[in-house]
């Protein structure tokens, strides 16, 4: 009896430690922990489990570790400005299952509002919204010198893609996804491209990205066809950590995440080999991504007015390089661009950073859509942003 005793006693101890160590925990490790997925394949996870992996993707170390991203000691002040009145915002977040919504005009906040339990103090992942973070740090890799040429062939950063449908590509065109390698970037067909590149095992010293990317048959001359492809952004990322002997993560913090001014860390998940995934997978506060336009609005000056990527970056790099058979509609280097000026960011599940030049505008959203990128929910977004539009334009 006494030993059954001291056993249960030992159980109930063990419990209550439980108990306290997990209410220790911030409420997005929590979260997570009640959802628990178990598959690294996001695409699978059911909306329990993206609601709360989404603001916590670098707590999942046991599918996928991270590096940290610190933040600038002077961040960039965000003023408050004239709220803005948007009739109906209440049943468009809804409806696109709004985590974060931050309105920047010229420098000042306008709206911000949250959802999904997530708040300003939280992280939320951006997807393939960190395509257009990792082709910021090819134009800083091009102002230090480490690219020489966006003329430059692919293979002369990447060794291990010698010989592939990769040799003869330009750096260019690997940023305008017009490579011409046959790629499937469906995200509901499980024998997708871009569902297999990402449990693709390295060869040797290999990238596990450069191992899958330079099995790929071609399709198509290179510069001639765009095709989305987020295996190649994963590409561009080892570029630059090959070109700066760098991490993505140290090379981010230092030429964007300090000098923009950023608030709070940020961290980018890792793939296989240790490599952060330059397609996918930054943690970022949701006025942080506003930050980002900021910095992409002032032609990417950092706060002391040091020029961080060549001065006509942005200005190639967010106006159409290649058509995409869209009316209204390109692309430039990992930029989704517009007729008007505009252009944008974007991330499956509705994450994105909207600019508008021409009225100082930002927009910066963070969601989690029924779907990846099907359904009602990215023409609803579009129609905000057009309906923000004609709120400044009619002077409010």
């Amino acid at each position: 009896m006494r030993k059954r005793l001291a056993f249960s006693g030992a159980i109930g101890a063990f419990v209550l430690a439980g108990a306290i160590g997990f209410a220790s925990l911030d409420k997005e490790t929590r979260g997570v922990l009640m959802a628990l997925p178990t598959n690294a394949d996001v695409l699978s996870w059911n909306v329990a489990q993206r609601d709360a992996g989404f603001r916590a993707m670098d707590r999942l170390s046991f599918l996928a570790k991270s590096n940290t991203i610190a933040p600038s000691a002077k961040p960039l002040p965000l003023p408050q400005g004239k709220p803005l009145a948007i009739p109906g915002v209440e049943v468009f977040m809804t409806s696109q299952r709004t985590a974060g919504l931050v309105i920047v005009v010229d420098g000042m906040v306008r709206f911000e509002r949250y959802g999904l339990g997530f708040d300003a103090q939280g992280r939320w992942t951006s997807f393939s919204v960190a395509k257009s973070f990792t082709s910021t740090l090819v134009g800083a890799a091009l102002k230090d010198g480490a690219i020489l040429s966006l003329d430059d062939k692919v293979s002369a950063y990447i060794p291990g893609l010698k010989g592939s449908a990769y040799d003869d590509v330009s750096v260019s065109q690997l940023l305008t996804m017009s490579s011409g390698v046959r790629w499937n970037e469906d995200y509901e067909d499980p024998r997708s491209d871009v569902a297999k590149f990402n449990r693709a095992k390295p060869e040797g010293d290999l990238d596990a990205t450069v191992s899958y990317m330079r099995t790929l048959p071609r399709a198509h001359v290179p510069g001639t066809v765009w095709h989305y492809n987020t295996g190649e952004t994963n590409l561009i990322g080892v570029l630059v950590s090959s070109a700066t002997g760098k991490t993505l993560s140290a090379y981010l913090q230092e030429k964007v995440w300090q000098p923009a001014g950023m608030e709070a860390p940020a961290t980018w998940l890792l793939g296989k080999s240790g490599h952060e995934i330059g397609g996918c997978c930054l943690q970022a506060a949701t006025r942080d991504y506003a930050r980002f336009g900021l910095f992409v609005l002032s032609g990417g000056k950092a706060q002391d007015g040091r020029q961080i990527v060549p001065e006509d970056w942005f200005a190639r790099a967010t106006t159409k390089q290649i058509d995409i058979d869209r009316p209204g509609s390109g692309y430039g280097f990992q930029w989704w661009t517009y007729d008007d000026g505009s252009f944008a960011a974007q991330g499956i599940f509705g994450q994105g950073i909207f600019i508008d030049p021409k009225r100082k505008l930002v927009i910066a959203s963070n969601a989690d859509w029924p779907r990846a990128s099907a359904g009602s929910q990215p023409d609803e977004r579009q129609a905000f942003f057009s309906q923000v539009v004609q709120i400044l334009d009619d002077g409010e």
